[in-house]
């Protein structure tokens, strides 16, 4: 069965669930936007862990569509389920990249036994996808996702604008 999917328009930082996905960069080691955030809020700790993982497994840094999770730090979160999306190109199809994002981190958050997590709109930032694709992407894998363990997923997104590309995927009507 399917996790049940909800949308809140916020801080992903905010969020009291099990595990808060990073749209992170590869070196692991934050960065502007959500990974900023989310390292900003999260406090010492976060980078602490992410810098074992270089010394340790991801002395390259993390390959894009792949993910791996850390403390949450000071979130009211139990784990940062990182992971690094794909560079938009109107020239090359990356969307396997980006469906890989969504579905190693319901895979990482199986692991780690939760059953509550917070997406942001994967590469729809800084990294150009754009928006109502990002939003059909995240929406159709994780409604596909049949067998994982996680129970409610929230999109959490920022503003009006991904609120309302999110709800039509979801057959929310907006207000």
């Amino acid at each position: 069965m399917s996790p049940r999917l909800t949308l809140v328009q916020g801080d992903i930082t905010e969020q009291e669930v099990d595990a808060i996905v990073n749209a992170a960069n590869s070196s692991l080691l934050g960065g502007g936007g959500v990974d900023g955030a989310i390292h900003r809020r999260g406090g010492p700790e976060i980078l602490a862990a992410c810098r074992e993982l270089r010394a340790s497994h991801y002395g390259k840094g993390l390959a894009t569509g792949q993910a791996v999770a850390t403390t949450a730090g000071r979130l009211p979160a139990r784990h940062v389920i990182h992971t690094v999306g794909p560079r938009w190109s109107p020239t090359e199809d990356r969307s396997a990249l980006l469906v890989s994002c969504y579905r190693e981190s319901l895979r990482v958050a199986d692991e780690l036994g939760a059953r509550t997590v917070a997406f942001p709109a994967i590469s729809t930032g800084i990294y150009g996808w754009p928006l109502d694709d990002g939003a059909r992407i995240a929406v159709e894998t994780v409604r596909q996702a049949r067998t994982t363990s996680v129970t409610q997923v929230r999109f959490v997104v920022f503003d009006e604008r991904a609120r309302a590309a999110f709800a039509a995927h979801l057959g929310e009507t907006a207000p």
